[in-house]
């Protein structure tokens, strides 16, 4: 058995959860803050058997695609400005980041 770990943009977030429920993938959605921009993320646990793998990962890639962004930079509060670009910068989001762990066992209560 495995457990997939997919981080998703939230924009991506209910086509991810439908096509889980349709490729019959059993799936738990947290409520997550990215890092980076600071912005509202999903993560996915999903637990399955490991001949499955690849088929989960062909819909979390169909389902998260990524495209181009403008975001505003965040200020550095009392650090080093001088890197600090005040206006807008395009950055790729979207996407997922995808963690593939083995799970040693598995209980159902």
């Amino acid at each position: 058995m495995k457990m997939i770990i997919a981080v998703v943009q939230d924009k991506d977030s209910n086509r991810l959860s439908s096509a889980l429920v349709e490729h019959n993938f059993r799936a738990t959605k947290l409520a997550t803050t990215g890092g980076f921009l600071k912005s509202g993320n999903t993560t996915f646990m999903i637990g399955t058997e490991e001949i499955r793998v690849n088929k989960a990962l062909q819909v979390i890639k169909d389902s998260c695609q990524s495209r181009e962004q403008f975001v505003a930079p965040i200020s550095p509060m009392g650090g080093n400005a001088d890197s600090y670009v005040p206006y807008p910068v395009e950055v790729q989001v979207g996407g997922a980041t995808v963690f593939v762990l083995p799970v040693e066992q598995f209980h159902q209560f």
